[in-house]
């Protein structure tokens, strides 16, 4: 067939396309209400699940072998102690950035107001969902809650999860930062390691990591039925008159402070600092990008990102091994702007003007709480009801707000997570630059439609 010798991007991409039509097709309301409807949902509910699980499969042995080969290969402490400060400048940059991207778009445009005043129907959205929910929200709300009130985190208990007590539960139960520390740990334990034991290290984990990455190849040959499956019960659920109706305001201001910082805010710091075109990089990363959109799960795509990064971005795989990991885990642009809208579109729509001060408290806290959300979809919603919390905002119901929300959140966690990952990549461009390596993005990246790849 004519479609899988196609490009891996055109493939994920005609998935997409198919993909939502299907899912408008199956929606509520028509052929979706039917026994085959049910059932065509179903499975593609069970194969989006099976091809997320292969994706998240090879993430732990991946992020150990890339960070030990990539700190090992550093030869000396100042290398990494180097690139360490200038990945972490580069994170809080870039969050800083979006964050008051987010800001200025929701004051200007304030999506929560109708003619000046509070939008009316979006308040008696606000007031039924509390009056629907009381003290009882249903599944996915209270699911949220209990783990945002699992998950709070301060800066201190951040810095806490860095070192875990249990390796190997950490990795078990997706604790990066803890895995990313101690693989760290372990590379940098090998630089000081010789002779023939410090060979056998070396060349161990520079397999491993290979393996990883042909395994990843090999999953990503299902990409376009994984794609598929994901895509068409979202769209069967969200549905476009929800996308078109009440909320359609809130909807563009937020795709269009992400398409800012996307478009504008990140092709310019790779001109400028990192001195590439930022076409090629675009170019370079469209089939992660296509993934990221379509898993809603930054940690999920780190796989097919380090893999666009060094082969087709063309940065070493000392730095992607380094500065991608870390990304995922840290480094949320898309995330932290999108907190920060969702909280002041909140407080429009209640009516409740937050003063300059409020307003920064609040690019504070998501600043914070991107840091530690998960790379998986919707964990952004965690963050906000911890915001909600802290904020103490007048008569706000957090439960029933989130409720709201959640009703075009997810194609919105399609695009943020789209954001996080190119920003990370562009980190590490703009790292592997500073490093004086060469040929990054210098390839024969002639255009989109992946010529030259």
């Amino acid at each position: 067939m004519r479609f899988f010798k196609l490009k891996p991007h055109w493939q994920i991409l005609i998935a997409l396309l198919f993909a939502a039509v299907a899912g408008v097709v199956l929606g509520k309301g028509g052929i979706g209400d039917s026994g085959f409807g049910r059932f065509s949902l179903e499975s593609c509910r069970f194969l989006g699940s099976i091809f997320m699980s292969a994706l998240k499969m090879v993430i732990v042995p991946l992020i150990v072998s890339s960070i030990v080969t990539g700190i090992a290969g550093l030869g000396k402490m100042e290398g990494f102690g180097r690139l360490g400060i200038k990945t972490l400048l580069y994170y809080a940059l870039t969050s800083l950035i979006a964050i008051l991207i987010g800001l200025a778009v929701v004051n200007v445009m304030k999506p929560g107001l109708k003619d000046g005043v509070p939008n009316p129907e979006i308040k008696k959205m606000f007031d039924n969902k509390a009056a629907e929910l009381g003290h009882s929200p249903d599944k996915k709300v209270s699911d949220a809650a209990e783990r945002a009130s699992k998950g709070s985190k301060t800066v201190i208990d951040v810095f806490k999860s860095m070192v875990p007590s249990n390796v190997i539960k950490a990795a078990a139960e997706g604790q990066m930062l803890g895995l990313i520390f101690f693989s760290i740990v372990f590379g940098a334990a090998m630089i000081h390691m010789t002779g023939e034991s410090a060979d056998v290290m070396r060349h161990f984990f520079i397999a491993l990591n290979d393996l990883m990455i042909a395994i990843t190849k090999g999953v990503m040959l299902f990409a376009p039925l994984g794609v598929f499956a994901l895509i068409v019960p979202v769209m069967a659920e969200t549905g476009l008159s929800t996308l078109f109706g009440t909320l359609l305001k809130y909807f563009v201001v937020v795709l269009l402070a992400l398409g800012i910082h996307l478009f504008v805010v990140l092709p310019i710091l790779l001109k400028t600092i990192g001195g590439v075109n930022p076409w090629r990089h675009f170019v370079a990363m469209k089939e992660a990008m296509l993934t990221a959109f379509s898993t809603s799960s930054s940690s999920a795509t780190l796989p097919i990102t380090m893999r666009c990064v060094v082969d087709n971005a063309g940065v070493s795989r000392r730095t992607t091994s380094f500065v991608l990991p870390l990304g995922a885990t840290v480094n949320m642009d898309g995330t932290a702007l999108y907190e920060c809208v969702a909280v002041i579109f909140t407080t429009q729509v209640l009516g409740y003007e937050m003063s300059l001060t409020e307003q920064f408290a609040i690019v504070f806290m998501a600043l914070i709480t991107s840091i530690g959300v998960a790379g998986v979809p919707s964990a952004s919603l965690v963050a906000i009801l911890i915001i909600f919390k802290s904020a103490d905002i007048p008569g706000l119901d957090p439960a029933a707000a989130m409720a709201v929300l959640l009703a075009v959140d997810r194609l919105l966690d399609m695009s943020r997570t789209v954001v996080n990952i190119f920003s990370d990549s562009c980190g590490a461009v703009i790292i592997g630059r500073s490093e004086g390596e060469k040929g990054i993005l210098e390839g024969n990246q002639t255009d989109v439609f992946g010529k030259g790849f």
